[in-house]
């Protein structure tokens, strides 16, 4: 259990108590940043990445469930993959990392369009699935704010 509980809160940061979240997603910019190199693929570890945190949330998700109850506060291993997620094939400018933060946020919190039906998945989906698609939300409006060249 162990094992479950410190993947589910980030390596702890779910303790913080409120405000756990933000703090798990800007960690997960900050790492995002510094991980890529100029010899890594831009495209490909990120993205399997997000898919490995998505599938070993889902797991610890459900493993945590059984001690602290459905979808518990502690519980920020789904900001880490919303967040991964909202920087997909983001270019590496401290800028559009900034807005990935506050958008994966604001459908975070906010929960528009369908995110909040996500929540009534059973078990780790229920927990992950809300943010996935909150972070896939925030991606579509950068790309488009990039594309555009609004910022």
């Amino acid at each position: 259990m162990f094992f479950h509980k410190l993947i589910s809160t980030a390596f702890g940061i779910g303790y913080i108590g409120k405000g756990a979240g933000t703090v798990a997603a800007a960690v997960t910019c900050a790492l995002w940043w510094f991980l890529q190199t100029p010899y890594t693929n831009p495209y490909l570890w990120p993205f399997l990445s997000s898919i490995f945190i998505l599938l070993i949330g889902v797991i610890t998700g459900d493993e945590v469930e059984k001690v602290w109850g459905k979808d518990h506060q502690r519980v920020v291993i789904d900001e880490v993959a919303g967040m991964g997620i909202a920087l997909l094939c983001v270019p590496l400018k401290w800028p559009y990392y900034l807005m990935a933060l506050v958008l994966f946020r604001f459908f975070d919190i906010a929960k528009p369009f369908y995110i909040r039906d996500m929540e009534v998945l059973p078990g780790g989906w229920g927990v992950m699935a809300d943010d996935v698609l909150a972070g896939i939300y925030a991606n579509v409006v950068l790309q488009g704010i990039i594309l555009l060249g609004l910022f």
